[in-house]
């Protein structure tokens, strides 16, 4: 198929660009720079100059797609997060950059979309499991994000089908998970909610087999990631990874600098992927959380 990617040179967008080319896949990936095409081309695809913004731009490359696949995100690293203008550019491109996804497609005949998403929408479940039935809790923060998925979801009917993966957090070879180590390392806190709470994890080695997954499954929504863990297992993994004696969690003065944003990621979420493993049969190579999960970004980081 032929399928342009928007978003192809982030965190999930590079293994997913990866697994597409790797299944014969044609695909094309939106270039917002020449750094960026470089990298595109280094990939093994072809850069396409568009914007996010703009839609008869996207209606131009998305001419002759099959698939549309926007993985497109902008978010801040470590505690940049807790200023108040951080998340502005993240929050326009899950709101209006996904509108103009989702019309440019439709005004292309494009048959399929593919979005990312986030699992954190959900509301606070305790010790009970989470599945695509359940409800979502709308913030301020997690707003964008449903505003997003509606897009998607008033694009799909018909022939044409609109897929929403709502991945856990990423952990792995990636920029936040390399901050998170280092704040280990250097004593300061790394959880954040209540140690007992669970956690949705997927792995950067899992991001693009998954996103290839998408293009054969149904119209829906889809939980994406490992099996979930328990906070303080999480935390006493970054410290047994950098060699500390035990890990810290956020306190009350942190947490209200961190402002309203912090709150999803304080939630209690048991989520199950079965739903997304059912239709597609896709696999995480890393099912279930341990400290092997960070060998990569410890590899690739200097100093930790």
């Amino acid at each position: 198929m032929k399928v342009v990617v928007s978003g192809g040179t982030g965190v999930i967008g590079r293994p997913a660009v990866r697994a597409l080319l790797d299944a014969g896949h044609d695909v094309d990936v939106l270039a917002r720079s020449t750094e960026n095409a470089e990298l595109i081309v280094g990939l093994g695809a072809r850069p396409v100059s568009a914007d996010l913004f703009d839609v008869d731009s996207l209606i131009r490359i998305y001419d002759g797609a099959d698939v549309v696949v926007n993985l497109a995100t902008e978010v801040p690293v470590g505690y940049a997060a807790a200023w108040p203008n951080a998340w502005k550019h993240n929050d326009l491109l899950r709101t209006r950059a996904v509108a103009n996804v989702a019309s440019a497609a439709r005004s292309a005949g494009v048959r399929r979309v593919v979005q990312e998403s986030v699992s954190f929408l959900y509301a606070d479940r305790g010790d009970s499991w989470v599945t695509e039935r359940d409800p979502i809790e709308i913030t301020p923060t997690t707003e964008p994000v449903a505003v997003g998925e509606s897009h998607v979801q008033e694009y799909a009917g018909g022939f044409r089908a609109g897929v929403l993966l709502r991945f856990g957090c990423i952990l792995g070879d990636d920029p936040l998970t390399k901050f998170w180590l280092r704040a280990a390392a250097n004593g300061r806190p790394v959880g954040i909610g209540s140690p007992h709470a669970w956690t949705h994890l997927v792995h950067t080695d899992d991001l693009g087999t998954a996103v290839l997954a998408a293009l054969h499954a149904p119209s829906g929504v889809y939980n994406v990631g490992a099996a979930p863990v328990r906070r303080t297992e999480l935390v006493e993994g970054f410290a047994k990874a950098v060699g500390a004696e035990e890990g810290g969690y956020l306190g009350p003065v942190l947490r209200r600098l961190a402002g309203s944003r912090i709150e999803p990621m304080t939630r209690s979420l048991r989520i199950s992927s079965d739903h997304f493993i059912a239709q597609t049969g896709w696999q995480p190579t890393r099912p279930a959380f341990d400290p092997a999960w960070f060998d990569a970004a410890l590899d690739s980081t200097v100093a930790v």
